[in-house]
């Protein structure tokens, strides 16, 4: 028992001490290898180290090209003198000249009603609207037709007797005259001149109001409206309908005094000679928007209203269209209550520019491009209008001005135009074609 287990007990230390001899050799093949491993990564990162340093040192540095300063690009337009006529422009709203309420002046039952007494309606002139009943009227008149003539007999009798009565006095007084009219018979023929009179005056009435009992205007009209109908009893005063004539429209347009300056209007509104017939008229350009497209219409300007608004301080200039209702090449009528743009034709400014807006700075000043230097250069503007500000000006004449904009502005600033930039394109496109092969050097 006791040699079996020293046996045993030598097996294990035996056993143990092999197995450390195993891992110490393990150990040292293990460090062999990292070893060689460390070694193998410190070459090649030393040798791609190597490679690079050669590699920057061999290439070529990039070649230093300047970036010139490009001048800030600018939109010009060549200015021009020449006459220009100015063109006063305002606006207002069309108006019938003539507009009338059409009032019966005597009373009755209406008993005929012209066809176009409607609302829309058209009446030329001097026909018969409506009729009044005048039956009535037409009893009167032959009524003063006898008192008429009841009073030229009572005339003619007491001239008869006066006659008489002068042959009796010749008779019994000759060569005398009568001391008393009355024996003449002077102030009975007198009072029955005026009786006469009197009976031919109720006539002349009389007739005047059988002839009021037909209605008519003497212009071409259009109704408006109407409250009228056969077999009403109308009285004086009533209105029975409103019309306007269609010969002439009137358009009011309010101006600002300084815009008087350029026509005349108050020479065309004042007949100096006193013969309205020799005045020249304004010539006027009326526009408007009706029925889908714009149209054009003829006016003058013919006066003012004759006084200064006091709230706005303008003055309101009357032009005048004559026969608006004439459709001439697909022209409508021009109707009141139509907004309208009048343009007055208005007088000539001789050797004159005209500056866009959009060129003018600061109120009273441009930017003149002189070769390829911006140049400011103050004006004297003589008048200013929607789209231009006009100058009397030899320097501007075919003068390059500045219609864009730019942040910030120097006199004498260097600036290009697209003149400029054309022929800079022109260069790069040749200097891109020059840098590409042809086809031969390709093959």
């Amino acid at each position: 028992m006791r040699e079996n287990r020293r046996q045993n007990t030598e097996y294990r230390i035996q056993n143990s001490e092999r197995k450390q001899r195993i891992g110490r050799h393990s150990n040292s093949h293990r460090t062999g290898r990292g070893l060689l491993q460390a070694l193998l990564a410190i070459v090649i990162i030393g040798a791609g180290i190597a490679g690079a340093v050669i590699f920057i040192k061999l290439k070529k540095p990039p070649q230093r090209k300047e970036q010139s300063e490009q001048a800030p690009l600018v939109e010009v337009e060549q200015l021009h003198s020449e006459d220009i006529q100015m063109v006063v422009q305002g606006y207002g709203t069309v108006n019938p000249k003539v507009q009338v309420d059409i009032i019966p002046e005597v009373a009755g039952k209406v008993v005929y009603i012209h066809p176009e007494l409607i609302v829309g309606g058209l009446i030329h002139a001097n026909q018969t609207i409506l009729r009044i009943d005048p039956r009535d009227y037409e009893l009167a008149v032959r009524q003063a037709e006898a008192a008429v003539a009841d009073a030229s007999v009572q005339l003619e009798t007491q001239q008869a007797e006066a006659e008489v009565a002068r042959t009796e006095w010749s008779q019994l007084h000759p060569d005398t005259e009568p001391t008393s009219p009355l024996v003449l018979r002077e102030p009975q023929i007198r009072q029955a001149q005026a009786m006469l009179d009197s009976s031919k005056a109720q006539l002349a009435t009389a007739k005047l109001r059988l002839e009021r009992t037909s209605l008519s205007l003497p212009f071409d009209a259009l109704i408006t409206t109407e409250n009228v109908d056969i077999g009403q009893y109308v009285v004086m005063g009533q209105s029975l309908a409103r019309a306007y004539g269609t010969n002439a429209v009137e358009i009011e347009v309010p101006l600002k005094d300084s815009e008087l300056a350029w026509f005349d209007v108050f020479e065309n509104s004042i007949f100096s000679d006193g013969n309205p017939n020799s005045a020249e008229c304004t010539p006027a350009e009326v526009r408007a928007t009706f029925a889908g497209a714009e149209h054009t219409w003829k006016g003058y300007v013919v006066r003012t209203t004759g006084q200064v608004d006091k709230t706005s301080r303008m003055i309101t200039v009357v032009v005048q269209v004559l026969e608006p209702f004439k459709v001439v090449d697909g022209t409508p009528p021009l109707l009141p209550g139509v907004f309208a743009e009048v343009l007055i034709q208005g007088n000539t400014l001789g050797n004159a520019v005209a500056v866009p807006r959009d060129a003018i700075r600061e109120g009273n000043q441009v930017w003149l491009v002189n070769g390829n230097r911006l140049r400011i250069r103050p004006l004297k503007i003589v008048r200013v209008d929607k789209n231009f500000a006009y100058v009397v000006s030899d320097v501007l004449d075919e003068a390059n001005v500045v219609i864009s904009s730019l942040d910030a502005v120097v006199d004498g600033m260097e600036v290009r135009t697209q003149d400029d930039v054309a022929p800079e394109g022109k260069q790069e496109a040749g200097r891109g074609d020059g840098d590409k092969p042809n086809k031969s050097e390709e093959n």
